[in-house]
């Protein structure tokens, strides 16, 4: 597989199926912000964490794979005239949110109650949780507004939303695991 095709030299790119688009086409920064939220799970995954969290983080990262398959995929190149799949481009399931849903729940069974907003931070791998929850979030408004204007599956939509509340608890475990302070945040009381 040749790295280099200089084909998109002049600002182009081709979706699964063939479709040319401008590489700053809204499906284009979609499937590069869940890539770019596939680094960042990478990276936290080399950072030190309990061998459980790690393997949910590669079983994401496989996922987030197959959310970027979807995406990069022409819808109108996706299925033959008869409705049969022309292209062979895995599916994000209801059990993959599912799991993550019980994962999340898993760790709110050992962390106190949250009765503030807490400021990101408090330890680097505490820290690389919340960018990468950050950046799911982002690639969440992004399919969002592709969606707005070209249909995608809403297990997509869901698996992302989802994933962000999981990043959310795990950088709380985290926290809790690497006795990291957690701060609250508390709004200033304006003076009347």
């Amino acid at each position: 597989m040749k790295i280099y095709t200089k084909t998109g030299d002049k600002g182009k790119t081709s979706l699964f199926g063939g479709t040319r688009v401008d590489k700053h086409h809204i499906r284009i920064n979609a499937y590069g912000t869940v890539d770019e939220l596939n680094s960042w799970l990478g990276l936290l995954r080399d950072q030190k964490m309990d061998a459980h969290s790690q393997e949910i983080l590669v079983a994401t990262q496989d996922k987030l794979f197959t959310v970027g398959a979807i995406l990069a995929t022409d819808p109108d190149k996706a299925q033959l005239k008869s409705g049969k799949e022309r292209l062979n481009i895995p599916k994000i399931l209801l059990s993959d949110a599912e799991l993550l849903e019980k994962e999340i729940d898993t760790m709110n069974e050992s962390l106190p109650p949250m009765t503030h907003f807490i400021l990101p931070g408090g330890h680097t791998t505490v820290s690389y949780c919340h960018i990468a929850r950050t950046v799911c979030r982002r690639a969440e408004r992004m399919v969002s507004f592709l969606h707005e204007n070209q249909p995608v599956d809403e297990l997509v939509l869901i698996y992302l939303n989802r994933l962000s509340d999981y990043l959310f608890v795990l950088a709380r475990k985290l926290s809790l695991d690497l006795k990291a302070n957690e701060i609250k945040w508390i709004p200033e009381k304006k003076d009347k």
